[in-house]
């Protein structure tokens, strides 16, 4: 009797615990990712997610290159298109842009390069609504769609087909973001004065002159352009005629219940935030692995003087060949081993102290007590990463946040940039020596990785807590604010001050008025 006792309080207990009945039931995530060093990202959350026991379906084109059909943390949905991008058309962009950097073309091709990567921008949202026009067009796949009940919509909107997707099926939206198709995430949905918030892509830090408070404003502009001319119009259409004639794309995009910021303030300037902003900043980061056999027997060969790494992100496998040759010249000189990643033709400046390799594992490496430093492009994952595990940075920025990225690191004493259009052997080995032997780096690094720790839960944990909130409530309204219904005028009381302005003009008025009538009221009596 005292056995069934003690099981039947277990019972009430199991059975009357919120939280232990949460976490038991499986719900069903409908995740709109894109391609590149973004879903390498989102994929870690899939596997998360996984992992709790939820099910997860991609949505994917027939022409992706880095989403596989077939996964077992995943089904797939599997959208035909005529177009798709492809990872040769990226890179030959890449590739120019550097050159366009290194003063390899006149003012007429940097003009037309420009123009070139505005088409690029307008292309991969074109791309993206004519995707979604598909599916919206496929009774069939709608139906399937809507009949899997799902519980919400995970999406990176760098591209706007998550957006859109979470509307037409009325399911809440979760955002796994740091850029949009028309800037920052912040800047869509909180306060950001431009006084020291700097635009991406400006290079400026959040204590600002006078004169780069000027430029801020004009790249501010600058920015709002291809958002306007590029990224909109795609969406509009579709906007009118699935969802709605007074549903408009930018105010749907700042509804998101929730927004997972792939930052943190350890690593971003401090700035205004919302209540439905969830910081997860190095959220793929996680303690070093053993290396592979045969990594690891090159690793301890180095003796005292350890490693140092290179990877210039999932789209840059190799350099230009004469700059690849000018940093293999430098790496020669240096006592440390190196582990590089590159793709490219063999350099024939190569010492017998570098490995090349196509696929590194970075993290692991990086959480290596032999690896002394790194050499990277300024990707926010592999920022996140050195930061995690409190590595200095010597950092060569390609293309768009990168330098801006990297200047976080270099304002808080924990990395060293250098320009690509200037880059020789001689100032790339004096830069990586100072990175190695100038204590301060190192130190630096290890003080942001022990504010990044320091945290009373994991980011991948709190990403899935809060994905999980939002399946339990069918959402978080209560922590949108209601500010992207307002329009421009209304958010920035224009009217309110335009009223109050007018209300005291009329009283200056009135009392000039009175006056008047008053003096000549009393130059009338005294000429009587």
């Amino acid at each position: 009797m005292k056995l069934f006792s003690v099981w039947s309080s277990v019972l009430g207990i199991v059975l009357s615990s919120p939280l232990i009945f949460t976490l038991c039931r499986g719900g069903n995530v409908l995740v709109y990712p894109i391609e590149g060093s973004h879903w390498v990202n989102m994929n870690i959350l899939i596997e998360a997610l996984h992992a709790r026991g939820h099910n997860v379906t991609i949505v994917r084109s027939d022409k992706s290159w880095y989403i596989k059909e077939k996964s077992p943390h995943y089904s797939t949905v599997t959208v035909p298109v005529e177009e798709g991008l492809d990872e040769k058309f990226i890179t030959e962009i890449i590739t120019k842009g550097i050159d366009v950097q290194r003063g390899k073309y006149s003012m007429i091709d940097i003009l037309s390069f420009h123009i070139q990567s505005f088409e690029l921008f307008s292309r991969v949202n074109r791309i993206t609504s004519k995707m979604v026009e598909t599916i919206f067009k496929d009774n069939m796949l709608t139906k399937r769609l809507q009949e899997s009940h799902y519980d919400l919509v995970l999406a990176d909107p760098f591209s706007g087909g998550g957006t859109l997707l979470a509307k037409y099926l009325n399911l809440p939206l979760v955002y796994n973001v740091r850029w949009l198709p028309i800037g920052e995430g912040h800047s869509a949905i909180a306060p950001s004065p431009l006084s020291y918030i700097p635009i991406t892509g400006s290079g400026f830090s959040d204590k600002m002159s006078f004169t780069e408070r000027i430029r801020n404003m004009l790249f501010y502009l600058f920015t709002v352009f291809p958002g306007v001319y590029f990224v909109t119009p795609h969406y509009a259409a579709l906007c009118h005629d699935y969802l709605g004639p007074d549903v408009d794309f930018y105010s749907l995009m700042q509804a998101a219940d929730l927004w997972l910021m792939r930052v943190d303030f350890v690593f971003d300037f401090p700035r205004p935030t919302m209540p439905n902003a969830v910081y997860i900043g190095g959220f793929q980061c996680k303690p070093a692995k053993p290396l592979p056999q045969d990594l690891e027997e090159f690793v301890q060969s180095s003796g005292e003087h350890g490693i140092i790494i290179m990877s210039l992100g999932s789209f840059v496998g190799q350099l230009p060949y004469d700059l690849a040759e000018e940093i293999a010249a430098a790496f020669a000189q240096l006592p440390q081993k190196i582990i590089w990643r590159h793709t490219g033709e063999r350099p024939e400046t190569l010492g017998n102290n570098t490995l090349l390799v196509k696929w590194m594992p970075q993290n692991d490496l990086l959480g290596h007590p032999k690896t002394r430093a790194f050499v990277a492009h300024g990707g926010t994952n592999g920022v996140q990463e050195a930061i995690y595990h409190g590595m200095p940075v010597l950092g060569i920025p390609l293309f768009f946040d990168q330098y801006d990225n990297l200047l976080r690191l270099k304002i808080r004493g924990g990395a060293q940039i250098l320009d690509i259009g200037t880059l020789n052997k001689d100032n790339f080995l004096q830069a990586l020596q100072e990175v190695l032997h100038e204590p301060s780096y190192r130190m630096n690094m290890q003080r942001l990785s022990r504010l990044h720790l320091d945290q009373p839960m994991k980011p991948l944990d709190r990403a899935m807590f809060w994905i999980e909130f939002v399946m339990r409530h069918k959402g978080a309204a209560h922590l949108r604010t209601e500010s992207y219904r307002m329009p421009w005028y209304a958010y920035h009381s224009v009217d309110v001050i335009m009223l109050l302005l007018a209300a005291v003009f009329v009283i200056l008025l009135t009392a000039v008025a009175i006056i008047r009538f008053l003096c000549c009221r009393t130059r009338k009596i005294k000429s009587d």
